[in-house]
């Protein structure tokens, strides 16, 4: 099996995985909207202070309408509460962020060890393929050999009927590893996001 491992296609899987699996793109896409989480609190330090102005175009004050101050008036307020709640909302924001890039940074790592893990099990299955087909094919050679002496008495049946028991196995031993190849291959595409035949 060792020299079926190609550490170069691996390397190339893992790329292919980190750039195609949906889970991978969902963590990117928290990760940027935490980053932008950090700068909207930190723009939000001016929600702080507000502006207003007052336009009085009267120039005379009379009794109903007292006012002294005629002309633009213009007025600021800081909001005391929403200032000293700042600083926090901020540095939680920062946080989330980290949270997020550490949850990224984990789920790359996560998948770079199931796409290797996937990798190997194909290429173990895939020798148990090969492996299997030679035995088979070497079973057939025998029950043909033992079918050839048995019609000319050379073998009795109890011999004759061994080999085709061998043959039997060895054909359901090939099936199963058939079975567990396209088992591992499949899980290995899935987190490819695209099957073998078009990296290749």
């Amino acid at each position: 099996m060792m020299p079926d491992v190609d550490y170069k296609l691996l390397d190339k899987l893992i790329q292919i995985a980190k750039t195609n699996y949906p889970r991978v793109q969902m963590y990117g896409h928290k990760l940027t909207a935490a980053e932008i989480n950090v700068k909207r609190m930190r723009l939000a330090w001016f929600e702080v202070l507000s502006f207003n102005y007052l336009y009085s175009p009267n120039n005379s004050t009379t009794i109903v309408n007292p006012n002294l101050l005629n002309g633009y008036q213009i007025g600021v307020n800081l909001n005391l509460g929403n200032l000293l709640q700042k600083g926090p909302t901020v540095k939680m924001a920062r946080e989330e962020m980290y949270v997020a890039q550490n949850d990224y940074s984990e789920y790359l790592l996560t998948l770079q060890a199931l796409v290797k893990q996937r990798y190997f099990l194909y290429v173990q299955t895939l020798t148990m393929v090969r492996v299997r087909t030679k035995s088979t094919t070497d079973a057939e050679t025998s029950l043909k050999d033992a079918k050839y002496k048995y019609e000319k008495g050379e073998v009795t049946l109890q011999e004759y009927n061994t080999v085709v028991t061998f043959m039997a196995n060895q054909v359901s031993a090939k099936i199963d590893a058939e079975g567990a190849f396209l088992g591992a291959k499949a899980g290995l595409e899935e987190l490819l996001g695209k099957t073998l035949e078009e990296i290749n």
